[in-house]
């Protein structure tokens, strides 16, 4: 894999609270692919923002974390397939039947409209949580065990893949297989502070224990120059030691 496609394969979280802010850094980051809208930026600046992104031929991973009834999930799959999100992310605690009436949403809108369906990944367990947080909240089994649970619901329901943390890919891969896609936040290179998130790891490390997409947003975002801090991660990518030509 060459640099174009390792860049293809990070996610630049936009954590930002403005457009101006989140076009500013795009036009930084001549060489970045994929960049992530989440809930904070997409409810101050709505879908305008998404076309702005694409209008620069950049692709937009919509993060909104999708959890209603099955018939609301699926008709915001709808809107998102229509605005032209590349990946989209439901939460997979929703259940089986509303990410098979997502899936299903993403696949009649985009054949309707002759656009590439949108990659869907089931969230599994938040990177900021950890098993004493679980608990908390009524689920008693291990981090670990819980992840997997809801990546085989995931995949059961039409899902291309989940997200969790770098902690978990070694057991996503190794039980879901090479095919099932694996999204990894979390991600702090070793010369960036860890901030809010708990479960995390190096570019490098996820991506030699499998990881098909890393999520990393203030190790860039906040540098004093994003496009170098961009370049010293693909450098990373690059010299992975678990790096396979087939990736």
């Amino acid at each position: 894999m060459n640099k174009h496609e390792l860049a293809g394969r990070i996610i630049v979280a936009l954590d930002v609270k403005t457009k101006a802010e989140a076009l500013s850094l795009i036009s930084q980051l001549q060489e970045a692919v994929i960049f992530k809208v989440g809930l904070e930026l997409f409810t101050s600046e709505g879908p305008g923002l998404i076309h702005e992104i694409r209008k620069r031929d950049k692709k937009v991973f919509l993060d909104l974390k999708l959890h209603d009834i099955p018939n609301t999930v699926a008709e915001a799959v709808r809107a998102g397939v229509r605005h032209g999100a590349a990946l989209m992310t439901i939460h997979a605690a929703g259940g089986a039947e509303m990410m098979t009436a997502a899936a299903a949403a993403a696949a009649e809108q985009s054949d309707k409209q002759g656009t590439p369906r949108p990659l869907l990944v089931g969230v599994t367990v938040l990177t900021s949580l950890k098993d004493e947080s679980l608990i908390q909240i009524g689920m008693s089994i291990p981090t670990g065990s819980q992840v997997l649970r809801l990546a085989r619901l995931a995949a059961g329901s039409g899902m291309d893949g989940v997200v969790s943390s770098p902690q978990e890919i070694e057991l996503l891969r190794q039980e879901m297989g090479r095919s099932f896609l694996i999204v990894t936040p979390g991600i702090r290179p070793e010369w960036a502070p860890a901030n809010d998130q708990k479960r995390i790891m190096t570019p490098g490390q996820a991506w030699d224990k499998g990881a098909d997409y890393l999520v990393i947003g203030r190790p860039i975002t906040q540098a004093d120059s994003p496009a170098k801090a961009f370049d010293r991660i693909i450098d990373e990518l690059d010299s992975a030691p678990g790096l396979s030509a087939g990736r």
